[in-house]
């Protein structure tokens, strides 16, 4: 069962709310963040990204970033721009991009589940990136930025959020980005226990994204057990059939030494290939490269489909088996110099653009992963390649804040 409770959330007055939240910390540069932040003294890039306000070059992971956030959070808190509400509330989040909607639940999920595996997972985690959340939230005494969390949708719920969110928000505003973002609470205790009693229903949770989030706040969590830790975290929790996944592209840095036809010589073995076609694939086991300035279409062979493994069957896991480690030489892409990964969200214009101002030698476009793909890899105890899914659009930061 999926145990989860509400909160008291600090939140901000909803006047100022287009001003304060902001993307997640790690979907940006530093370089990124202090344009985004300049003229904007509310903004909670100030918190989540604090070495905006310290000198250039600043290390990201010295006492010194933690403790500004940590003042930049508190003034925020002191001004009233933050208020936390008087008592412990569910709450709905609805996102609303270009003709996508999805609407989310926001509860405090449980740290124990986390760490029993009931609120399943798909991604190894660095320690770095976990050695971070940690700092950040024991330093705040808060989890700031939610866990993207999804279920297998259920009826009686969904007719429950359709209802409530026929009511007027108490949040409402849309984004630089065009992404509307809108806020219900739920605080009547005839609401708040039929939200609990839903979710006890449900077995398994399902991490989209947040991984480094949730590890850490379930590490926080044991270290501070017995000294008044609530027991949870902050989290978002949709339904499986509202969920958004663009593709995770990838572009190389180099041909390893080959040429062109060379490399396709070698495409050949694993991909049936069509010079010229679309730049975005339409189904499971296509995919696109660009090269030279054109496009070819590429679907993998049924050879290397067969497998019954859901993870072996994944574009990515084929992709990176068959092409990027014997051909490029590209063995762990999570340490590799030769590739990076382009979020779906900035189109295959962007793959173009890399590709053709010499920065990268050539590109692939991939399909989306499915939610069903997800969910079944994570039932399985299975562990998903690096860079495999991207969710859109992205949970705002200080929508809700959880202290714990």
């Amino acid at each position: 069962m999926a145990t989860l409770k509400p909160f008291a959330a600090l939140r901000p007055k909803p006047e100022l709310a287009a001003q304060i939240c902001e993307l997640p910390y790690d979907v940006m540069s530093s370089d990124e963040a202090r344009v985004m932040a300049a003229g904007k003294p509310l903004s909670f890039l100030h918190v989540s990204k604090p070495e905006i306000d310290l000198p250039a070059g600043t290390d990201l992971y010295s006492p010194a970033v933690y403790a500004k956030g940590k003042e930049n959070f508190q003034n925020l808190i002191a001004q009233g721009a933050l208020k936390q509400d008087e008592k412990p509330n569910f709450y709905l989040y609805r996102q609303i991009m270009g003709q996508h909607a999805q609407v989310g639940l926001v509860a405090a999920a449980s740290c124990e589940e986390y760490l029993a595996n009931i609120i399943k997972k798909h991604e190894f985690t660095r320690p770095d990136k976990e050695d971070d959340r940690v700092r950040h939230i024991e330093t705040l005494n808060s989890q700031t930025g939610p866990v993207f969390l999804t279920y297998r949708a259920v009826a009686d719920f969904d007719a429950f959020v359709a209802k409530k969110i026929s009511e007027p928000p108490a949040v409402d505003f849309t984004g630089s980005d065009g992404v509307r973002h809108s806020s219900w609470t739920i605080s009547s205790a005839d609401e708040i226990k039929f939200v609990g009693a839903q979710f006890a229903q449900i077995p398994f949770l399902y991490i989209a994204d947040g991984h480094h989030r949730s590890a850490a706040a379930g590490r926080v969590f044991q270290s501070r057990q017995g000294t008044g830790h609530s027991g949870q975290f902050l989290a978002v929790i949709f339904p499986h059939n509202q969920m958004q996944i663009l593709p995770y592209n990838r572009v190389l840095k180099d041909l390893n030494g080959l040429t062109s036809h060379e490399l396709t010589l070698k495409l050949e073995k694993v991909f049936d290939t069509i010079r010229g076609g679309e730049a975005v694939p339409q189904h499971k086991h296509a995919l696109a490269w660009y090269i030279d300035g054109r496009w070819w279409r590429l679907t993998v062979k049924r050879e290397f489909t067969a497998s019954n493994d859901p993870i072996e069957n994944l574009d990515v896991t084929i992709l990176q088996k068959q092409i990027l480690a014997p051909i490029f030489g590209i063995d762990d892409p999570r340490t590799s110099k030769k590739i990076n990964f382009v979020g779906g969200i900035r189109g295959t214009a962007e793959l173009e653009r890399l590709v053709d101002s010499g920065e990268y030698a050539c590109a692939f476009s991939m399909f989306p992963t499915s939610i069903e793909d997800l969910m079944q890899i994570a039932d399985a105890g299975g562990i998903m390649p690096p860079k495999s899914t991207w969710f859109e659009p992205k949970l705002r930061d200080a929508m809700f804040c959880h202290m714990i």
